[in-house]
């Protein structure tokens, strides 16, 4: 195996402080807390303005349990952010509510670009994304015109366009797995942790930018241990976007989707989970007698023992759904041009599981649909 995981530009200076200042930027923009009253009236002012304008409210894992549930019982979805794109291009309705971070509804818009995408707030970034700007990326690939660029599913538009393939936590593996059968070499951008991963699973000569997500790069694997030691019967479950101190730990390394199969398919009571905090909602509605406990993040000494949340995806609120509706706000646009050659390698990566799945292709029902492509959830 060869890899070069510091062959990559550590982030620019100017880059990392941008990135500094939309965290300090993303937790000034939380929402404020509802009351109980406040929250009932938004809820149905919002099932009504999605039916007044033929929209659908689309979710990922990581926002508010209140926006999840209030997602899937006005008929939308709570998915990784390739299944929220891919529900929301099968999808009838015109209008896209996108709740999560910016690629997600960039993403949601390279699939339904005849549709209007809309998000409760634009300015909710992706650290990944922050950390992997477009002229910096290109121009370490024009430095290896040799290699086969690969990219995570976490980046904006433009880093896609300028991709060979768009790939996911749960078809990279299988993805590099093939190009390396094929004798490329590869650049993978934008997370680090998720390429080395990769990079041991495959042995595929690999050059990685040196990119991590916010959330996911603070787990601790010292911690983790003392944890596991006072629930000997817990599952760890581990997100590859993790230190690879924190991989070696694992019962389960996967996406989110994977991660959220294991907790109802495993036969444990206990789960210990290394990821976003806004996933164990959901995973606890689907095992309600099974206790989940969040990976540690943070030493003795430190105020919070696990504080594994994306202050972006905090970002999403009741209240800014409402207004997007209302006011048709914080709509992702891009140009024809970008969104073209940014699907792709998106489309690339959905073609190869297509073919994994023995050729099966859309049936148009929405719900088989998702049952096809959950092999290929995003982060």
């Amino acid at each position: 195996m060869n890899t070069y995981p510091y062959d990559a530009p550590i982030l620019s200076s100017d880059s990392s402080r941008v990135a500094t200042l939309n965290i300090e930027h993303a937790k000034a923009r939380m929402p404020k807390d509802l009351t109980r009253t406040e929250r009932s009236v938004i809820e149905a002012n919002i099932k009504q303005l999605l039916e007044d304008n033929n929209a659908v409210l689309v979710a990922h894992y990581y926002v508010d349990p209140f926006i999840q549930d209030l997602a899937l019982t006005t008929g939308g979805c709570v998915g990784d952010s390739l299944e929220m794109a891919r529900f929301g291009q099968a999808h009838s309705a015109q209008t896209l509510v996108v709740a999560g971070v910016r690629f997600m509804g960039e993403s949601a818009k390279i699939l339904s670009r005849e549709k209007t995408v809309l998000m409760p707030d634009l300015e909710a970034e992706c650290s990944l994304d922050l950390g992997c700007p477009a002229d910096e990326f290109s121009a370490f690939c024009d430095a290896h015109p040799e290699r086969t660029v690969v990219v995570y599913a976490n980046t904006s538009a433009a880093v896609k366009a300028r991709a060979d393939w768009v790939v996911t936590s749960s078809v990279g593996i299988d993805i590099i797995r093939h190009l390396h059968a094929q004798g490329e070499p590869i650049i993978w951008g934008p997370d680090r942790h998720l390429g080395n991963y990769i990079a041991r699973e495959t042995g595929a000569d690999m050059l990685l930018w040196q990119g991590s997500c916010l959330v996911h790069n603070e787990f601790k694997a010292t911690e983790l241990e003392q944890l596991k030691a006072e629930h000997p019967d817990a599952k760890v479950l581990v997100h590859p976007e993790s230190p690879d101190s924190v991989i070696a730990l694992a019962d389960v390394v996967g996406s989110t989707s994977k991660l959220l199969k294991s907790t109802y398919e495993m036969d444990a009571d206990t789960f210990i989970v290394a990821t976003d905090l806004g996933i164990l909602h959901e995973m606890q509605k689907r095992s309600p007698y099974k206790r989940f406990l969040a990976a540690p993040t943070a030493g003795e000494s430190a105020s919070c023992k696990s504080c594994a949340f994306c202050p972006w995806m905090a970002m999403n609120g009741l209240q800014g759904i409402e207004q997007c509706l209302m006011h048709k706000t914080g709509e992702v646009t891009m140009t024809p041009e970008l969104a073209a050659a940014a699907k792709k390698p998106l489309q690339r990566m959905l073609d190869f599981a297509e073919l994994q799945q023995q050729r099966v292709t859309a049936s148009g029902d929405i719900v088989k649909d998702r049952a096809l492509f959950a092999n290929v959830g995003a982060a």
